[in-house]
């Protein structure tokens, strides 16, 4: 019988002090926060190494391992190595202004080529005004206006002599010109004497001024004619002295700029407009001819200004952009209005550059949750990558929630590593519900939350001194480093492991060194670190102490002494936020003749979830094929998790309800003083679970709570062993036999502990020890299959 409680040792491994060689860890260097991570950081130098479509990264973790700040170390180093990549910038297309034109420039030639337009426009505000207002200038359009003008005075001089001769006067009235017939001495004659005359007089008269109306009419006709031509003469010296003021500044760009295509076709037709558009350059007040009297933009000179969106004058390597708010604005950029006469108006300089801008030609990093989290802004990032390109676009229109006109901004060329960050679940349900994931981010990197604990301590405390020093807090003693290594694998649940959960870690050195600050110390100490996971303990155990509270007044029925058939105590773990508990449960069953049913009362209520059916199923299969390989199984089972009045989930219960049907069946009772954890298969063999640290403890508190005996304790599955790190308090009780932890292969092995019995080994012909425990639950189930058939036999008659 294997009776003998785990040695003190086995219940919690202490950090070799031995291999820590320094008093304090400001004796240390600093180390990679990525320890232990090489996995996943050969998959990341792969990802942003190969120049391909589509291998994008997606870094795979829990929020709060630092994921994000390896990645961006790494990504940071890799792009210094790199080239930077090119300035972006958009200007106004003459030809078609709804859409702008983007132009690529070098690395820091944006900004000078902005600074060169803005310059070139307030030369040209002062050298316009100044051609168009010197003499030679005014001359020779007053000359033109002059020559125009004389023409028409001329013809209309011509015109009024010819009247005279024929004794006619030509007049001005307010709805045009009139001819009436005048004396020899040029006095207008009334129409009653121009009745008395004679009839021939008066015909020769009408005659005349028949013919000088047609006159009058022809020359009217060729005024306009003649006015055209006097502001064409006029417009080609506009344009002559527009080209003298523009051309000299203009050229100096152009040959600047003159291996640059792009640049120089803007330039060309930014020459070309300003000369058809000189009149913006002059203020209205100052304007001297009605042809130049036409409305004015507010500003004329802003479709020759320029708009850089990507600016990397002050960079030195390629650009590493992380961005928190991932919205659909934030990474595609976006078109702003601006109020104006009761609408909203745009035009290119209000465009806004996105972060695909900005990082184009380097690295962009997101999390993955909060990306999509953001309407739209997964698949547009998908579509962005797919097209190769950065399209500008209001998400109502790419939504096609509007159709008024709007800007279209010329696509910009993508070439960038996309860097997600986020929980393995989101990149394992993108792999297998978006048909595009794989094809955009071929590079998986997967991050552990543990390392080996072997031959790790030094480099541990390496990362430990690092974080301190980068948060600025108290160095950690030799024997602070001890216990935060402990402590660690505590987290992790397994004394072979160590936790690389930076958060976690971070939040337990900031709270030992408020407690070391309240204390006086220079340095983190053990006791600091102590005080810190006690307190966060105390600040999230409420719940716990309630419930350990209910079982103590006997609210929570829990015995922790004596023998009770059908009866046994089972463990699970409650999770609260950051806390986790253990939580001692009553399990009972009872058996009666039947049909080989194991009924289970939580599923049967629908409180129990579809692993704990599976382990009921499993040990109802486990028994039939033990005990009734040759006979029919003729029990029926019921399984109830007493005083539970939740969801009850997980098989870390199966070997308990096992052992309390066993105990039923045979009806022997089952030690109340061992609580019991592990599930079972349908061998017999006893497996593994989680959380068996804080499962003892549990059941530990409860036993102090209602006094210790020295009979108490848990028992566990063997493979659990390694998992162990208990409290110190427990330890301290085993190693005086206050308590006592058991492990388990076999069922066998937990039934001998339960019932002090020996299990029993059955003999070739598969029969069990008439003495031993196994040996009753035989006979009890031959019995029941006897009972069986006779009831069978009375019921056919």
């Amino acid at each position: 019988m294997k009776n003998t409680p785990l040695a003190p040792t086995q219940l919690y491994k202490p950090c070799n002090i031995g291999h820590l060689t320094f008093d304090s860890t400001t004796e240390l260097e600093d180390i990679e926060i990525t320890v232990g991570q090489e996995r996943a950081m050969d998959a990341i130098k792969f990802g942003i190494r190969i120049h391909k479509n589509g291998y994008n990264i997606f870094a795979m973790a829990p929020a709060g391992t630092g994921t994000l700040t390896a990645v961006r170390q790494l990504v940071e180093h890799e792009a210094s190595r790199q080239a930077i990549p090119s300035d972006w910038c958009y200007v106004h297309n003459f030809r078609q202004p709804a859409t702008p034109l983007a132009i690529q420039l070098q690395a820091g030639q944006g900004k000078t080529f902005k600074a060169d337009m803005e310059e070139l426009i307030d030369e040209l505000s002062v050298a316009i005004p100044i051609a168009f207002e010197g003499d030679g200038y005014r001359s020779r359009a007053g000359e033109i206006e002059s020559q125009s003008r004389q023409r028409e005075i001329n013809e209309f001089s011509e015109l009024r002599d010819s009247a005279a001769n024929a004794h006619i006067m030509l007049s001005e009235t307010p709805t045009g010109y009139s001819f009436t017939p005048a004396t020899e001495e040029n006095q207008e004659i009334s129409p009653e004497e121009f009745n008395k005359l004679d009839k021939d007089k008066q015909h020769e008269i009408q005659q005349a001024i028949i013919g000088l109306q047609e006159r009058l009419t022809q020359l009217l006709k060729k005024f306009p004619t003649w006015r055209k031509e006097a502001k064409r003469k006029l417009q080609a010296l506009n344009r002559e002295t527009a080209e003298l003021a523009v051309n000299h500044s203009i050229d100096e760009l152009i040959e600047k700029y003159a291996k640059q295509p792009a640049v120089l076709a803007y330039l060309q037709a930014v020459q070309k407009n300003i000369i058809d558009h000189v009149g913006d350059f002059i203020p209205h007040g100052e304007k001297m001819f009605p042809f130049m009297e036409m409305p004015q933009e507010s500003d004329p000179f802003k479709r020759y200004r320029v708009n850089l969106m990507v600016d990397l004058s002050d960079k030195k390597s390629a650009p590493v952009i992380y961005e928190d708010h991932p919205n659909y604005s934030n990474l595609l950029g976006r078109i702003d209005h601006q109020a104006y006469m009761g609408s909203l108006v745009t035009d290119f300089t209000m465009i806004k550059p996105g972060d695909l801008h900005k990082a184009n030609g380097g690295y962009l990093i997101l999390d993955a949750r909060k990306l999509l989290f953001q309407p739209y802004a997964w698949e547009t990032l998908k579509r962005t990558l797919q097209a190769g390109e950065i399209r500008v676009e209001s998400l109502e229109r790419a939504l096609s929630l509007i159709s008024t006109s709007s800007l279209e901004p010329q696509p910009i060329p993508l070439n960038v590593k996309i860097i997600l960050c986020g929980d393995p679940l989101i990149y394992y349900l993108l792999s297998e519900y978006d048909p595009d994931f794989h094809d955009l981010f071929k590079v998986a990197a997967d991050f552990d939350r543990a390392v080996a604990r072997e031959d790790a301590s030094l480099n541990y405390a390496r990362l430990l001194a690092t974080i301190a020093r980068n948060e600025k807090l108290r160095p950690l003693s030799q024997n602070a480093v001890a216990r935060v290594i402990e402590h660690s694998s505590r987290m992790t649940g397994d004394a072979e492991k160590l936790l690389i959960h930076l958060r976690s870690i971070k939040d337990l050195l900031t709270e030992a060194d408020y407690w070391a600050a309240d204390n006086g110390h220079p340095h983190i100490t053990n006791s600091d670190v102590q005080q810190a996971i006690d307190h966060k303990i105390h600040r999230l155990d409420k719940i716990r102490e309630k419930l350990y509270e209910n079982i103590h007044r006997g609210t929570v029925l829990i015995d922790t002494e004596g023998k009770v058939t059908g009866q046994i105590n089972a463990l699970s773990v409650l999770q609260l936020g950051e806390f986790s508990f253990g939580q001692p449960s009553r399990i009972t069953a009872t058996t009666r003749l039947g049909s080989g049913k194991v009924v289970d009362i939580e599923r049967e209520t629908e409180l129990g979830g579809a692993i704990h059916s599976k382990g009921v199923l499993i040990l109802s299969s486990f028994i039939a094929a033990r005990y009734s390989r040759t006979s029919p199984f003729s029990i029926a089972a019921s399984l109830v998790f007493e005083q539970s009045y939740g969801f009850v989930e997980g098989d870390s219960a199966s070997l308990a309800e096992l052992c309390a049907i066993l105990s039923s069946i045979a009806q022997v009772p089952l030690r109340q003083d061992l609580a019991i954890t592990g599930s079972v298969n349908q061998l017999g063999h006893v497996q593994p679970i989680g959380g068996v640290n804080e499962k003892i403890e549990g059941f530990f508190d409860i036993c102090v709570k209602k006094g210790l005996t020295g009979t108490q304790g848990v028992i566990i599955p063997e493979t659990n062993i390694k998992h162990l790190m208990l409290r110190w308090d427990v330890v301290h009780a085993a190693e005086n036999h206050q308590f006592n932890i058991y492990a388990v292969a076999t069922v066998d092995e937990a039934l001998e502990l339960l019932t002090g019995m020996e299990a029993g080994i059955a003999n070739e012909q598969g029969i069990y020890p008439p003495e031993s425990f196994n040996g009753q639950i035989a006979a009890q189930l031959q019995h029941f299959t006897m009972l069986k058939k006779d009831f069978d036999k009375k019921s056919e008659l």
